[in-house]
């Protein structure tokens, strides 16, 4: 497999790319992608086999199964450091391993529908919180250590809307190159 081809797995959607502007309606496209994230996750892995769940999306890549739990370990923190920047002045979050979360006993075993319950609860409150948001609240922000900047919460937005469906495309483009439904 060549390097671009590697490269197409790792990024079906393309890299994040943070807009230069933020517009109202581009916020609440973000915001809905969010919003609906569980629902368009869950038909895509709930059949699937134990085999395929444990099949990786992409050669020496995480399997369907930490995917899933990858992503409610992501928007538990997403939610919370959202918060943290609305009620504190810049707050630093602390980073995480999500790679080794990722080797973790139960991301590496637990069936899915946990991570699925996760899921529509946080993105159920984290809905409900950034529509409630105002205009001036999307420039608020925090510090990520390993960015070395501040993150505006509409660059948040728009990063976990691509975030969803980055992994996923991890998951459909796997189920049709593999054949399955």
């Amino acid at each position: 497999m060549t390097e671009q081809q590697l490269e197409q797995l790792r990024y079906p959607i393309g890299k994040f790319n943070a807009p230069e502007s933020y517009s109202a309606e581009s916020l609440l496209k973000y915001i809905s992608v969010i919003e609906n994230f569980p629902a368009a996750l869950k038909p895509e892995v709930i059949n699937l086999t134990d085999q395929q769940l444990n099949t990786p999306y992409r050669p020496d890549g995480w399997t369907i199964r930490q995917v899933v739990h990858h992503c409610a370990d992501s928007h538990m923190n997403a939610i919370i450091r959202v918060k943290l920047a609305l009620t504190e002045d810049t707050p630093t979050v602390r980073p995480y391993f999500e790679d080794r979360f990722a080797e973790l006993a139960d991301t590496k075993s637990l069936p899915v529908d946990s991570s699925l319950q996760i899921l529509e609860g946080v993105h159920l409150r984290w809905n409900a919180l950034l529509r409630a948001m105002k205009p001036e609240d999307f420039l608020r922000g925090f510090i990520h250590p390993e960015k070395n900047r501040e993150l505006k919460l509409n660059e948040v937005t728009a990063m976990y809307a691509w975030h969803c469906q980055h992994h996923l495309a991890h998951i459909t483009h796997l189920k049709q190159r593999s054949g399955w439904k």
